[in-house]
């Protein structure tokens, strides 16, 4: 009985020190988020004022690559890219230096036309205020890890308004094929506060309930497995632009800085030839395809072209609303050439690339809901699934641990970083795939003997 209460009363404590802790730090990322999200805002539109403004990207480029390389190196590329590589090797201890650096590069990129999102700085700069809490309270490396991941948790739930979903990316995003539940509370508590806090600050977020949604059919629901199919490979596609676009950058031993201008020029130039509206967020054309509007049909090539361009050549910013961008247009086309509904699809399309992209399947079938109403939910949660399975053993998040096979048919290593994960095809003899390949060699084999 002692011993039972021993248990109870310990747990009991750890709830109170986490509920304490999370809130202290959901209204920390809270406050930073929506400072971060006003600044963004007036650059932009002071910006917007200017007709040719997207000139000075090459400008925008050099600056943040030039911050970044002399003042916080760690504050590179996407964001929660770095975070999750502080969790794995460092136990989520961040510079503080990388805060200031990361808001005034991602302001400068985006404001002046770099292709990137929003969610990276506000989760990078979250978990960064989340480590300097943690020092403050002298926490040791376990729990300032799990700080910190409040901290992308809360990042992320506050700069889309999607509190469930947020909370869940934060401990999904870490590993693949595995979840954290010993930070669920925490996440829930921190990501909850900070939209709270970002919220009742003036922040308002976008949410558009899809009202149209077929009764459920065997054809409808074959339709959504092959736009599932059709995303997964739209994810693959990003991923590997990606990597490309990285490693053509690093094969260019030119001074960092000298990349970010040849990117800006390369971005003007596609610019001057195709159209504008695949600078900064993109939030114009995902909220056209959402509601219905049609785009060219390359504008999710176009867009993975500009964002990795963006990324890899000296600017900063997130991944995630280019992402969006990519599923909201991809959706349309994919709609179109199955004469479907264009607003379903791009809805289901934006969940499903980042559930793909990011291998976080759970948190993008819950923001379904959260963004587009319970109606679509289980079409958006099967979609998004079949989408991380076509994505293979990749990410646009690297440093993700790998913790489960996506398939039994590969030969992986489990417990590695993503970018150090090859999948070797393994086909089981008594697996389907196997005997498949079985009865193609008997015949293949009688075939040639002339029987």
């Amino acid at each position: 009985m002692r011993r039972r209460l021993t248990e109870q009363s310990v747990i009991f404590f750890s709830i109170l020190k986490w509920f304490v802790f999370a809130t202290a730090t959901g209204a920390i990322v809270g406050l930073s988020t929506t400072a971060f999200l006003k600044i963004l805002n007036w650059s932009t539109e002071f910006c917007s004022y200017f007709s040719y403004y997207f000139l000075l990207v090459p400008v925008a480029l050099f600056t943040s690559a030039l911050m970044i390389k002399y003042l916080a190196p760690d504050a590179e590329g996407h964001g929660t890219e770095k975070v999750i590589e502080a969790i794995h090797k460092n136990s989520g201890k961040i510079k503080p230096i990388v805060v200031p650096i990361k808001l005034i590069a991602t302001i400068i990129t985006l404001a002046l036309g770099g292709s990137a999102g929003k969610e990276g700085p506000c989760a990078q700069i979250g978990a960064g205020l989340s480590s300097i809490f943690a020092d403050l309270l002298r926490l040791d490396d376990h729990d300032r890890r799990k700080l910190v991941i409040c901290g992308i948790s809360a990042g992320f739930a506050s700069v889309f308004g999607t509190p469930i979903a947020g909370s869940i990316f934060g401990i999904e995003v870490l590993f693949v094929g595995s979840i954290l539940y010993e930070v669920l509370l925490p996440s829930f508590i921190a990501g909850i506060t900070a939209y709270q806090i970002s919220y009742a600050f003036g922040i308002r977020y976008f949410y558009h309930p899809i009202s149209f949604v077929p009764v459920f059919s065997e054809a409808f629901f074959i339709k959504v497995a092959l736009a599932g199919i059709f995303f997964g490979i739209c994810s693959f596609l990003l991923v590997e632009t990606l990597k490309s676009g990285k490693k053509v950058s690093e094969r260019l031993r030119f001074w960092m800085p000298l990349k970010g201008l040849i990117g800006g020029v390369i971005l003007v130039g596609l610019t001057l030839i195709f159209s504008r509206q695949y600078l900064g967020l993109g939030l114009e054309t995902i909220q056209n395809s959402l509601q219905g509007g049609k785009s060219v049909w390359y504008a999710f090539i176009l867009k993975i072209f500009f964002t990795s361009i963006t990324l890899n050549f000296g600017g900063s910013g997130g991944i995630v609303t280019p992402i969006f961008f990519i599923g909201a247009t991809s959706g349309t086309l994919f709609a179109e050439i199955m004469r479907l509904d264009i607003a379903t699809f791009s809805a289901i399309g934006l969940v499903s690339l980042l559930a793909g992209a990011a291998n976080t399947p759970i948190a993008a079938s819950i923001m379904a809901m959260e963004l587009f109403g319970p109606k679509i939910a289980p079409y958006a949660a099967v979609a998004c699934v079949i989408s991380f399975l076509m994505t293979g053993h990749r990410s646009v998040y690297p440093s993700q641990v790998l913790a489960a096979a996506k398939s039994a048919s590969f030969h992986v290593e489990i417990g590695k970083e993503l970018e150090e994960v090859e999948a070797k095809f393994e086909p089981r003899d008594k697996g389907l795939i196997g005997r498949g390949l079985g009865i193609a060699k008997t015949i293949k084999k009688k075939w040639r003997s002339g029987e």
